[in-house]
C-alpha cells in the first residue's frame, strides 16, 4: 500500500489508482465497544456528502463477526458489496496488517467491479473505529 501526494506522483512518474476522498475516527462507549464502525461511517458519508448506496463496494474488518453483523443491521448496506471476496473469518486478521489488507482489497475490487467508490470501516479497540472513503480513478 502506497500513500503520496500529488507533487510525489508527479516527480516519480506514478499514476494513482485511487484517490482519498473522506476520513473519520470516532469513540464509542469503550465498555460496549465494537459499534464504533456505525457512528464513523455516518461520520464519513456527512464528511464525503455522499450516502451508503453510493458505495460499490465496502470493506469492514471483523476482528468478531459480531462487528459486522451488528453494522449491517444498523446501516442496510447491499450485503453483496460488504466483503465481495471474504472477511477477516476468511482471511485471516494478522495483527498490525488489517488496514492495508483491506485498504488493498477495497482499492482492486473497486477496479475489478469497476466502481467509483469504495468504504473502509474498522474497529480498532477500545471504543475506536475509523471510516475511509475512496474513489477509484
Amino acid at each position: 500500500l502506497l500513500l503520496a501526494s500529488e507533487r510525489a506522483l508527479k516527480r516519480h512518474g506514478l499514476k494513482p489508482l485511487a484517490r482519498l476522498v473522506a476520513r473519520a475516527v470516532v469513540g464509542s462507549d469503550p465498555v460496549l465497544m465494537l459499534d464504533g464502525p456505525i457512528p464513523s461511517t455516518r461520520k464519513v458519508l456527512q464528511q464525503a456528502g455522499l450516502a451508503l448506496d453510493s458505495m460499490d463496494v465496502i470493506e469492514i474488518n471483523e476482528a468478531f463477526a459480531s462487528v459486522v453483523l451488528a453494522w449491517m443491521k444498523e446501516l442496510e448496506p447491499d450485503p453483496q458489496i460488504v466483503n465481495p471476496h471474504g472477511g477477516a473469518i476468511a482471511h485471516g486478521h494478522p495483527l498490525g496488517a488489517t488496514g492495508a489488507i483491506l485498504m488493498t482489497k477495497l482499492v482492486h475490487e473497486l477496479r475489478l467491479f469497476e466502481g467509483r467508490y469504495g468504504l473502509q470501516v474498522m474497529c480498532i479497540g477500545h471504543g475506536m473505529a475509523t471510516a475511509t472513503i475512496l474513489e477509484r480513478l
